[in-house]
């Protein structure tokens, strides 16, 4: 089987690309194909000549932008590793990072270099810094890096065993950094694309299939970059020498992705479920037909659930488009999928198990289809490594079942009768109520079809008669108020007695991140001191 490096397929598809198509394009900003070949070279000579070894750890600190992109593309070219640090993370929790992944280079955005000030006395291993803007004392700017040079292609000899960090930081303990192998990775992007009709299976293929046929899909990227679904997208467009798009705003707007989906009629999108899709479906029902995105083909979305309701709202405008709920994790890609068209809806949560995937009880057995056992999901090789410097997290997550190592990061689901997987949820975050097992997200899915909710989560308060008692923590809608009683007696014409909230609460709240994935630590917060001072009244 031929084996894949990701800096030899960017060196190799350049050859082919339209030198002045675009490669990245940022609100008003668009780097060609041939700025971004010349660019990401210079990155990648730059950083060797000041000293970075293959192997070594590049941390990307900065919000959306062309540049993050290119230092990708450069430490695939330079042999470097990826190394992503959540913007939102406090000093303390950027300096863990940086310090547990060995970072040689730090790689920030000039609205962040405050806290890299705080923190930098403390960065013995950092040995550069490059700031994305004017640079100066400790750090260059980066453009310096990207105009320093011939933008000739670097002469070096590269691996398939070469790698990239995703650091995630999951629900429990300190962030954790999935090391995965490029080839792993690109097996598995062409084990997927299999199913649809052959792919090139060797690099001099991929630059035929490029000759021939032109560059990838152009993309629209709603999320972080910081994070596996933005990340891993942004990647695939570039080493198909498609165009990928990023948004300006620091903070979602569908308008934005709207408009920018319109202007260069952009075939793909990538977003977090519901956070994501229901403003987008809101803002093309205000105003229909304003914006043609009619041109969105494939739409996918990996990390929250997507609600059938709003999939129904999106296909209205984008009738061509399939719509990909991808069920997966930063460490165990292909668990599962759900695809939906306007030929035919799905069920919200039920997904087509992958591939490489199989469903154990709590005694490593398989779990019979139909047999109403819940069972942890777990995905078979080519996977991740492990984690960066943590062997004892790495065994309790790469297990040995049957001679087999999977990955099994603790996603709990039920086994339908068709073989379909019915998602209950990550297992650190589940409810324990008087013995019984309550999935936040389960719960939380009902709670978002009342048509007073925007958005809800539900965690487990501590109480001492139950263990924990199941609450609610709700956004609702303008000009709706809290009815506690109908929101509860909703839920239990859906669900079991024991999983409908005990408390509900709802307020101006910050219930996602930036990359739509749940803030159960914000909402947990939340309604622990909004019912505290409701005891002291």
């Amino acid at each position: 089987m031929y084996e894949w490096n990701f800096g030899d397929i960017l060196d190799g598809i350049a050859t082919v690309l339209p030198p002045d198509g675009p490669a990245l394009i940022h609100g008003e900003r668009v780097i060609t194909q041939r700025e971004f070949t010349h660019r990401t070279n210079n990155v990648a000579r730059a950083l060797i000549a000041r000293g970075a070894q293959p192997g070594d750890k590049v941390a990307f600190y900065m919000h959306n932008c062309p540049e993050y992109s290119e230092a990708f593309a450069a430490c695939f070219k330079g042999r470097l590793i990826h190394v992503n640090v959540n913007y939102r993370y406090t000093p303390e929790e950027v300096f863990y990072i940086f310090d547990n992944s060995d970072a040689q280079t730090v790689i920030f955005g000039s609205e962040l270099r405050r806290h890299i000030e705080a923190i930098r006395p403390r960065l013995d291993k950092v040995k550069t810094f490059a700031e994305v803007g004017p640079g100066g004392d400790f750090a260059e700017a980066y453009e310096m890096l990207a105009a320093e040079g011939d933008g000739s292609p670097l002469d070096i000899k590269r691996s398939p065993d070469d790698m990239l960090f995703l650091y995630t930081g999951g629900t429990t303990g300190m962030p954790k950094g999935v090391m995965w192998g490029q080839n792993d990775l690109r097996q598995l992007t062409l084990a997927g694309l299999r199913a649809l009709g052959p792919v090139p299976e060797t690099l001099e293929e991929l630059v035929e299939s490029i000759r021939a046929s032109g560059p990838g899909p152009t993309c629209v990227i709603g999320p972080p970059l910081m994070h596996g679904t933005g990340l891993f997208t942004a990647m695939g467009g570039m080493l198909s020498g498609g165009a990928v798009i990023t948004l300006p705003n620091l903070h979602f707007d569908p308008l934005e992705m709207i408009e920018a989906t319109h202007r260069w009629r952009a075939s793909s999108w990538t977003i977090v479920g519901d956070p994501f899709a229901r403003p987008l479906a809101e803002a093309l029902e205000r105003d229909p037909g304003r914006y043609d995105v009619t041109c969105v083909e494939r739409a996918t979305s990996s990390g929250v659930m997507w609600s059938v309701e709003v999939k129904r709202t999106m296909l209205k405008h984008m009738p061509r488009a399939v719509l990909i709920d991808a069920f997966s994790s930063s460490e165990a890609l292909g668990m599962g999928s759900s695809m939906m068209t306007a030929a035919g809806e799905i069920q919200t949560a039920k997904f087509a198990i992958g591939d490489r995937a199989k469903v154990f009880d709590e005694n490593d057995q398989p779990v019979a289809p139909g047999s109403g056992v819940r069972g942890m999901v777990a995905v078979g090789p080519p996977n991740p490594i492990g984690y960066y410097k943590d062997p004892e997290k790495t065994a309790r997550t790469f297990r040995m079942i049957n001679g087999v190592r999977y990955s099994i990061p603790g996603d709990w689901c039920v086994v339908e009768a068709d073989g379909s997987l019915t998602l209950l949820g990550r297992g650190n975050a589940c409810i324990n109520t008087a013995g019984e097992k309550v999935f936040p997200e389960e719960v939380e899915e009902v709670l978002k079809t009342h048509p007073d909710v925007e958005d809800a989560l539900v965690v487990g308060l501590p109480h001492p008669k139950w263990g924990q008692s199941v609450t609610g923590v709700l956004r609702l809608r303008n000009g709706c108020s809290l009815d506690e009683p109908s929101l509860i007696a909703h839920v239990r014409q859906h669900l079991a007695a024991y999983k409908s909230p005990k408390r509900i609460v709802a307020g101006d709240v910050a219930l996602r991140a930036p990359n739509g994935k749940a803030d159960y630590k914000s909402a947990t917060a939340f309604a622990a001191a909004n019912l505290a001072e409701e005891a002291e009244a």
